[in-house]
């Protein structure tokens, strides 16, 4: 395989993932990863760095797309990055004292949360919803527009989704990824935001957290730009499109089938994890 086909490849491959990660909120880092540790023979830090990248890419993609459309909430976005951009420096310091067989198998493992957290059903109004007095003196509460209209939400347990965002972050930074599933459960349960903000949002917050991370993965040596351009470029225009099907057409067939790949992709780095071969 030459340099121009090694190219094309892993931008088809980076186009898929941005589109499955801008659909599901969970970022194309769950994807990305793998694919190019396992199927291409990428030293796995160099594909966190590209996976970074191609995350930064993935959010200016969709984020610009569903502010203009108002499903995301820049006031808890914003209040969120907080933890989650400790966390991120956290885990990207992290990464450089852990083994590559030891972050594949927690990959591995955040992997099979990211598919179980995909496939599950969610309910988009939250009926008998009253308001909480934190967000109500953060001014969090908001609406976000529905076929019936503008529908209003109320958000709740503030505390309980800013201690799930450091963690979130601590995994984009060791890992590479949006941890898109760690702040979509945040949002979506702990925080009883509807699906669509909590997955709009998320895809808003994951370009700040991986941004923070990648400093650090660059100014270790571990991006390269010959693999991260075509990762980016590919994350890129697949976000856009998944962007544009999230708001016209429901998206659980897609999340199913989402999942049952990443569960695939996490057999395959606890395997590889554990016996050595990455």
């Amino acid at each position: 395989m030459n340099i121009l086909e090694f190219t094309i490849l892993i931008w088809l491959g980076s186009l898929v993932a941005g589109f499955l990660g801008s659909l599901t909120g969970l970022g194309g880092g769950v994807v990305i990863v793998p694919l190019l540790a396992l199927m291409f023979g990428v030293d796995i830090r160099y594909a966190i760095g590209a996976s970074l990248v191609s995350v930064i890419a993935t959010s200016s993609g969709a984020a610009a797309a569903y502010v203009k459309e108002g499903y995301s909430n820049i006031r808890i976005g914003m209040f969120l990055e907080i933890a989650t951009t400790l966390g991120a420096l956290v885990g990207a310091s992290l990464a450089a004292r852990v083994s590559t067989s030891v972050i594949a198998v927690i990959f591995g493992v955040v992997l099979i949360y990211s598919a179980y957290l995909s496939s599950r059903p969610r309910l988009d109004i939250i009926s008998d919803d009253q308001p909480d007095l934190l967000a109500t003196r953060l001014r969090m509460d908001a609406s976000y527009p529905t076929p019936e209209g503008l529908q209003i939400y109320h958000v709740h347990a503030i505390p309980a989704g800013f201690s799930l965002m450091f963690i979130a972050g601590t995994l984009s930074g060791l890992l590479g990824i949006g941890s898109g599933a760690v702040k979509v459960l945040a949002m979506d349960q702990a925080m009883r935001i509807p699906f669509k903000v909590s997955t709009t949002t998320s895809n808003f917050m994951i370009g700040v957290t991986a941004a923070a991370s990648a400093g650090v993965y660059l100014n270790r040596g571990y991006i390269d730009p010959g693999l991260a351009m075509p990762v980016m470029l590919g994350v890129l225009l697949g976000s856009v499109l998944g962007t544009r099907v999230l708001v016209s057409a429901p998206s659980r067939l897609l999340r199913m089938l989402f999942g049952g790949v990443i569960l695939v992709l996490a057999i395959e780095m606890i395997y590889n994890g554990l016996t050595g071969r990455l």
